[in-house]
């Protein structure tokens, strides 16, 4: 089923999407189940929001596509590369991004992401999917000339409004080959396949809840392919993944 969060008639409210209504949901699903209200929104008259906001973190995985690592004059890590971006620079669909006056150099960087459904904290392997709630899209949204001039990149990572995420969160989704693209006003920038993953989805949450306990609502970020590019004021980005739809930002001048 596919669940968003939207903002109607002054309230936010959770909801799963069946064709062109909204059903809404008692509570938020991660934590309050899926019992319903019994209320049907038109989905034309909601607008689709964030479909999580983490609890705690943004978890980012660096290089995790070998061409994506090579475009960038990087080597494949040998371990899967972990950064944290700040719960406060997601924002949802149609939300601006907005490019800081520190950085001439925003690129897009359009990812397959998954939210976590229950506390995680050292997961095998063979059992990680059973602490994915659902999937959707992201843009790592970094500043790449202070990635490179900062070492770290907390900053590159983390300024207000560069975690878009959604439009919604599907939680049956076969994401093993699923084509992740990305366009800057309509033309095709990114296209790759999660086949191409250098470390799998399993792999992943083992390696980050080996070293952090995750939470419900927490998110990973499971890398970009190649064609990642600068973005500036007044072009739309628009990330798309088989089976989640289009998560669509415009970017604008902070």
């Amino acid at each position: 089923m596919r669940i968003v969060r939207a903002s109607h008639e002054g309230r936010i409210v959770f909801g799963i999407v069946d064709e062109t209504d909204v059903v809404v949901l008692a509570g938020d699903p991660l934590f309050a189940g899926f019992d319903t209200t019994g209320e049907r929104i038109p989905l034309s008259k909601a607008q689709l929001l964030a479909p999580v906001i983490p609890r705690s973190k943004v978890v980012g995985i660096g290089r995790n596509y070998a061409a994506h690592a090579a475009e960038l004059g990087n080597d494949v890590p040998e371990s899967p590369l972990v950064f944290l971006k700040p719960n406060t620079s997601v924002i949802g669909p149609g939300d601006p991004i907005v490019l800081p006056p520190e950085s001439s150099n925003v690129h897009f960087e359009g990812e397959l992401a998954l939210v976590v459904g229950r506390v995680s904290r050292r997961v095998a392997k063979a059992d990680a999917l059973d602490h994915v709630f659902g999937w959707t899209i992201a843009n790592d949204v970094t500043a790449r000339d202070l990635q490179q001039s900062d070492g770290q990149w907390w900053r590159a990572k983390g300024f207000d409004t560069f975690c878009p995420l959604g439009p919604g969160i599907e939680t049956d989704l076969d994401v093993a080959d699923v084509l992740v693209e990305t366009r800057l006003d309509g033309e095709t920038k990114q296209s790759g396949s999660t086949k191409d993953l250098i470390f799998d989805i399993p792999t992943l949450v083992e390696h980050v809840t080996a070293a952090m306990t995750l939470l419900p609502g927490d998110v990973i970020l499971t890398g970009t392919p190649a064609g990642v590019g600068p973005m500036t004021a007044g072009q739309v980005v628009e990330v798309s993944i088989a089976g989640l739809g289009t998560l669509r930002n415009p970017v604008v001048q902070g």
